[in-house]
């Protein structure tokens, strides 16, 4: 898409994020923030039940109560408006519920007191049905079904991938390695809580105002939800407040964007639908959680054999994205090192939990969890140091892994080698102090999920040197708006603060299939880049006309028009534009460009190249044990990663530093909990957040591989800095005192169970 430069003035900068100040100043607009005339107030009503049959509902006293604008129970919901990966999520549950995050009825109201107090004056009677809560369970014969129709509580999705003989492999094995593994529900914690703004204009053509990562198949989805209603080539707009936060969690639509859509069509108003934090934690949805068996191989010498893995996850009660998380799974089953002989299975299974959705990482850290604690466990039993296992293993550029991964740039090795450096050098072993070392593999050039994994840019230049660049991305505050702004400004001869970036409206802005898979600097950058070159061209072509220069010897940069070493072939960019504005026939500098990575959708056998590049790291740790409490102390932690090229080094840092945090979080602390279903720790009292008390010193070296394919050479990184670290935290744990934790979270109570079952 480029060359690779090493004179760049702006791509490379540390530069602020552009909308800090709106954000410190309080005058950044979210969703909480939107308020229109007329609006009113949406609330939902939940089951009280896991499993129940709905016998009746009675909605005449809210009907009733004065300042009510609207009620909905399931009858009103249109039979084909249904949410989610297998269509199996109507907004407002009718007949049965299935879990206690099922929405059963909802209103409008004048005010958000009111709507709460209607919501008490629906009176609904259940039949209770027994509950399935454990996903192996669910899977025998005899277990309740969560739908009936199904016949069965497991999943109809192919998730196989065997290629190699791993028997054989087994048999010619010198060290064997072979556990269980497990990870729980965690959730996004994104500081903005969800909601949505709906309203319809005189012709019956929708508008909300929601907070997605997705606008443009959100755009898509409230299309059907429209023609479900019986409104069909009707517009949908979508307008996308600042988001506070994502993670995945918006990757999906909800229920409550199409309650608010419903409510707003019946009253006739603008309907505001926003959750509190409770709301938050009950009715949007977790990573998946993961029973892991794994049997790795190596030979006498280390090299990997084979690896044999067979995954139960917990769907919940629908199926949203979290079904899919098995296909990512794969990436570094098969090429997270050099394998040649992999057997993999996974089992997606209803229960009456809540449902899952994607979160930062999409399956990789639950996958990564077992796969590294595994490879230190057979390091061990080989007698190989864990680094140097890792090393014999690694992957190298120019490699096609068995799952046809196509692995341009590698700085895997880079990776090794800076955090085993950092880790042992000066390192004196002290009781209860241990170091653990964990890999990773990410996509970071796209990820072709979709038939289509592109993204679309319209850039407009006005008189003055200002540029205008609407893309289809979506800044979720991981910065996407400066990477889009330092780019074109480098591409231009421009600054970032002469950049505008628009990408807050359908309206205006192209296409784009969302912000996932750590996608969005590699796709959206160069969809930026391809708009920004077509209009460079344009700049240079009649630069050369009024400086009497040849195109090629033309260099934009600092806002100037130049030919190197001659100041009679000089301009201000600014006064190009307006000489071409006003030249005969006028003219004015626009373009567009649509960049769709050549990367390929995985095939029946889940076989092809799904990312142009793949993202590598090591993160290293050192932890303390205190025997007597199983408390575990990081002292010091870092975290390297090959990132291409570092478009913007601050904010990289920041995602690492955010990404490590969370991860650490997944590690030691953080458990939704579930009792038959029901949350039990809705709040950050009683949810073990890591917050900024809780933060540590993090190193995070760049190592800049420049990919071919990235704007400037960039990967994405955005989801990387959170895989590998609960795996490195219990390696360093087994280093310290001795006791492998094959559960996450690695609570203070299971290190001292494990460390009293290892003394008796």
């Amino acid at each position: 898409m480029n060359e690779l430069k090493s004179d760049l003035s702006v791509v490379g900068k540390r530069i602020p994020k552009l909308d800090a100040s709106l954000k410190a100043m309080g005058r950044a607009e979210y969703i909480q923030d939107i308020k229109l005339p007329g609006m009113v107030y949406g609330k939902i009503l939940y089951s009280s039940y896991a499993h129940a049959n709905i016998i009746k509902i009675d909605t005449s006293k809210a009907v009733a109560l004065p300042g009510v604008h609207a009620v909905l129970t399931g009858e009103d919901i249109p039979g084909k408006m249904k949410m989610g990966f297998y269509k199996d999520n109507p907004p407002i549950k009718k007949g049965k519920v299935c879990s206690f995050r099922d929405e059963v009825a909802a209103v409008a109201a004048k005010s958000p007191e009111i709507a709460r107090k209607a919501l008490s004056l629906i009176e609904i009677e259940y039949e209770e049905l027994e509950g399935i809560f454990d996903p192996e369970k669910a899977m025998k014969k005899d277990s309740p079904l969560v739908h009936e129709k199904n016949k069965t509580n497991i999943l109809k999705l192919p998730w196989k991938l065997h290629y190699g003989d791993v028997e054989k492999a087994g048999e010619k094995a010198a060290f064997t390695v072979e556990d269980r593994f497990s990870t729980t529900w965690v959730t996004h914690c994104c500081l903005g809580t969800s909601g949505a703004v709906a309203l319809f204009d005189a012709n019956d053509n929708l508008t909300i105002y929601t907070n997605t990562q997705i606008p443009s198949l959100a755009q898509k989805d409230f299309l059907e939800a429209l023609k479900a209603m019986g409104l069909e080539n009707k517009r949908a707009r979508v307008i996308k407040p600042v988001i506070g936060g994502g993670f995945g969690s918006k990757l999906d639509t909800y229920a409550y964007e199409h309650i608010a859509i419903l409510l707003a069509h019946k009253c006739r108003k603008p309907v505001k639908l926003t959750f509190d934090r409770q709301e938050e934690f009950k009715a949007t949805s977790t990573r998946q959680p993961a029973i892991i068996d794994i049997r790795q191989g190596c030979d006498k010498n280390g090299k990997l054999l084979f690896r044999d893995i067979k995954m139960i996850l917990d769907n919940g009660a629908y199926t949203s994205w979290g079904a899919t998380t098995p296909s990512v799974m794969m990436m570094p089953v098969t090429s997270l090192y050099r394998v040649k002989n992999v057997r993999y299975s996974a089992k997606c299974v209803y229960t009456n939990n809540t449902y899952s959705q994607a979160m930062r990482g999409y399956g990789n850290p639950q996958a990564t969890f077992a796969i590294e604690s595994s490879m230190d466990m057979l390091a061990e039993k080989a007698g190989i140091d864990p680094i140097e296992f890792r090393r014999i293993n690694r992957n190298h550029p120019g490699d096609v892994t068995p799952q046809k991964f196509k692995i341009t740039t590698c700085g895997l090795d880079l990776c090794l080698d800076t955090v085993e450096k950092e880790l042992k050098e000066n390192n004196i072993k002290q009781k209860g102090v241990g170091i653990g070392i964990a890999s990773l593999i990410h996509v970071g050039g796209g990820a072709r999920i979709y038939k289509s994994d592109g993204c679309g840019a319209i850039l407009k230049m006005d008189d003055y040197g200002k540029v205008d660049i609407f893309t289809g991305g979506t800044d979720m505050g991981q910065g996407l708006d400066n990477i889009t702004a330092q780019i074109v400004a480098e591409e231009l001869g421009l600054f970032a603060e002469d950049i505008n970036v628009v990408h807050t409206d359908t309206d205006v802005c192209p296409w784009d299939v969302g912000a996932h898979a750590s996608r969005s600097t590699f796709v959206a950058g160069n969809a930026a880049l391809g708009a920004a070159k077509k209009v460079k061209e344009k700049l240079l072509e009649f630069g050369s006309k009024i400086l009497d220069a040849d195109p090629g010897d033309l260099v934009l940069r600092d806002r100037l028009i130049f030919v190197p070493g001659d100041n009679e072939k000089k301009m201000a960019i600014d006064k190009l534009l307006r000489k071409a504005h006003f030249s005969p026939g006028g003219t004015m500098l626009m373009a567009d460009f649509f960049y769709d990575p050549d990367n390929e959708n995985l095939g029946k056998e889940f076989k092809g190249n799904m990312s142009m590049t793949y993202t590598f790291g090591v993160h290293g740790v050192r932890v303390k044990v205190d025997v007597e409490t199983g408390k575990v102390e990081v002292l010091e932690y870092v975290a390297a990663h090959d990132v291409g090229r570092a478009i913007n080094p601050l904010l990289l840092e920041g995602q690492v530093y955010g990404g490590v945090v969370m991860g650490l979080g997944y590690a030691l602390t953080e458990e939704v909990v579930h009792k038959k279903g029901k949350n039990m720790n809705a709040n950050f009292r009683d949810y073990k957040l890591f917050t900024a008390k809780d933060a540590i010193k993090i190193k995070a070296p760049v190592l800049e591989t420049p990919d071919k394919d990235g704007p400037f050479g960039a990967k994405g990184i955005g989801e990387p800095g959170c895989v590998p670290t609960a795996p490195a935290i219990a390696n360093a744990i087994y280093d310290a005192v001795g006791v492998r934790i094959y559960d996450l979270p690695i609570t203070p109570e299971k290190v001292l169970a494990a460390l009293k079952e290892k003394n008796n």
